[in-house]
């Protein structure tokens, strides 16, 4: 059987003919070892016929093709021309050797080609690709490589182009930014605490928050200068005037040691840098929530921003969150422990991540377990409608909240909670009525624009007819008048022709006669209106003659 290779390049499609295979052995070891050898691989595979790509967005689109497995027009006729033609009763004695299976199974539905992907064939292909410039003439190793460089950044910009404002990636590198600066906050905190506490171990007991003792710090300075006048604006930074008072006490009586100006001014700046990592941290966590919103606004309604951002962020993105069933939503984040448990023979762990969801902490010991999993099958749906719906809205996450809240009623008080088949009609409904709303809203923004148009419209239609105001006789005016008065506002049908009327009695007003164009347009009407008279007769007599026809064969088996 001859053997026909299909090679996709950034330049063009190429066949080759594989023959005399006999020479070099059909295993693939064999092939491995010639391929590298051009004088041999030459003799095995020639060049049948080159389809070049004729622009850089058309090698783009073929290439995305077939990523995708999909065969295109143009690989269809060069096949087709190139190939050869068999019966469609006989076998074909040849095959076409492709890289892509997927590629392959479509052109054999198609084109009814058969064709082979193996490890004899990619080897084969291999080779080609190998001495792909020299086996095709005045083909230059430079304009290869521009192409496939060219080729390879464009198809990687069409890859990763997504939306923008639901780019999911920015959430998975912001969630892993706001936990290493929770462990850095708390590292540096210490340090100030730590630090500061050498000049003024009271403060420590008094002041617990890391974020206020920084601020007081770097406020303080030098113990020995604070005193009652220092008070008010300590009240402002605590906010509590008991504990302003306090603090200016323990300075009094404290038991620190003094510490050189240069050293009170490290500890300040350290305690500054301190204080604004904690308001960059507020930033971002308002960017986070911002981010989520848009682009998982029923996950982030349901579980909350936070751990709905570590989920994406654990899966990777959220469509692989999307895929994952419910049972694997559930332990996400808990796999060592799962697999020491497979591993051991011991009990699977009930929950991951949505562990630190609120609700699983309100729920008792015994339950924890049944609502973890209940809220992992409410999860893996948000995570759904989030990644697979255009529409933008928080309705489904706030009623399968909803639901979780039910539930947790149901194992803590035993309130029979709703069915999810109600629950879910309820949200399609809102649903459909906020998109009826949004939809109402533009129609009547746009009302007033169509009108405007079809106003503008009728009126130049008047307007072709008129002469200039500087040349207009009063009858004219008086024509416009009277039909003015004419018309039937109820009637829309008798309104058009009172307008058409109103425009033969104004060219007639001007030019004293009717122009070439209406004549044409009424004898067009009436030869359209003998023409349906025409027909009319002709249907008549049809009827009528079959009518007679079947009164005949009745009268016919009477007699």
């Amino acid at each position: 059987m001859v053997l026909y290779l299909l090679f996709e390049s950034a330049s063009g499609y190429s066949l080759f003919l594989a023959h005399g295979l006999d020479e070099i052995g059909l295993s693939v070891d064999a092939i491995r070892e010639s391929v590298l050898d051009l004088s041999r691989f030459g003799k095995v595979v020639k060049l049948v016929a080159f389809n070049p790509f004729s622009s850089a967005l058309d090698a783009l689109n073929q290439c995305n093709a077939v990523s995708e497995g999909i065969m295109t027009d143009e690989l269809r006729n060069f096949l087709e021309l190139n190939l050869p033609k068999g019966k469609e009763a006989k076998k074909s004695n040849f095959s076409l050797g492709v890289a892509e299976p997927k590629v392959g199974s479509q052109i054999l539905e198609v084109t009814k080609i058969p064709c082979q992907s193996n490890d004899f064939v990619l080897e084969l292909l291999r080779g080609v690709r190998l001495h792909f410039d020299r086996l095709i003439k005045d083909l230059k190793p430079n304009d290869l490589e521009k192409a496939q460089l060219g080729l390879g950044h464009s198809y990687s910009r069409a890859k990763v182009k997504f939306n923008v404002n639901r780019v999911d990636n920015m959430v998975i590198q912001a969630i892993f930014l706001l936990d290493t600066l929770d462990k850095d906050i708390n590292t540096f905190s210490m340090r100030v605490r730590e630090w500061y506490s050498w000049h003024f171990p009271e403060l420590v007991k008094i002041v617990n928050d890391n974020y206020l003792y920084a601020k007081i710090s770097k406020f303080v300075e030098d113990k020995s200068n604070l005193s009652e006048d220092h008070i008010p604006q300590l009240a402002d930074i605590v906010g509590d005037e008991e504990k302003a008072k306090e603090i200016v006490e323990a300075a009094k009586a404290s038991m620190g040691q003094d510490l050189s100006p240069i050293d009170l001014i490290n500890v300040q700046q350290f305690a500054q840098r301190v204080m604004d990592l904690s308001e960059y941290r507020k930033k971002l966590y308002e960017y986070l929530v911002t981010k989520m919103n848009d682009i998982a606004p029923n996950l982030t309604s349901l579980i909350g921003e936070v751990v709905g951002a570590r989920l994406i962020s654990h899966a990777g993105s959220l469509s692989n969150l999307a895929k994952c069933p419910s049972s694997t939503l559930q332990i996400l984040g808990a796999e060592k422990a799962l697999f020491r448990a497979l591993k051991t023979k011991g009990n699977t762990p009930k929950y991951g991540l949505i562990f630190h969801s609120s609700f699983i902490g309100r729920a008792s010991a015994r339950n924890k377990g049944r609502l973890a999993r209940y809220l992992a099958n409410k999860c893996s749906i948000a995570s759904r409608i989030d990644c697979f719906s255009d529409m933008n809205s928080t309705i489904f996450g706030e009623k399968l909240r909803e639901q979780v809240e039910e539930r947790l009623d149901f194992y803590d008080k035993g309130v029979a909670p709703r069915k999810n088949v109600d629950v879910m009609k309820a949200a399609i409904e809102s649903t459909l009525q906020k998109i009826e709303e949004q939809g109402g809203e533009k129609k009547d923004a746009e009302e007033p624009f169509a009108k405007k148009r079809k106003k503008n419209k009728s009126k130049g239609e008047v307007q072709e007819v008129e002469p200039m105001e500087e040349d207009k006789p009063s009858n004219v005016v008086n024509v416009y008048a009277s039909a003015d008065l004419g018309i039937d506002k109820k009637k829309k049908k008798k309104k058009h022709k009172d307008v058409d009327e109103v425009e033969v009695t104004v060219k007639e007003a001007v030019n004293g006669t009717i122009s070439h164009d209406t004549d044409q347009n009424k004898t067009a009407k009436k030869k359209k209106k003998n023409r349906e008279e025409v027909n009319a007769g002709d249907m008549e007599m049809a009827t009528e003659g079959k009518k007679k026809k079947k009164k005949k064969g009745r009268a016919e088996p009477d007699e």
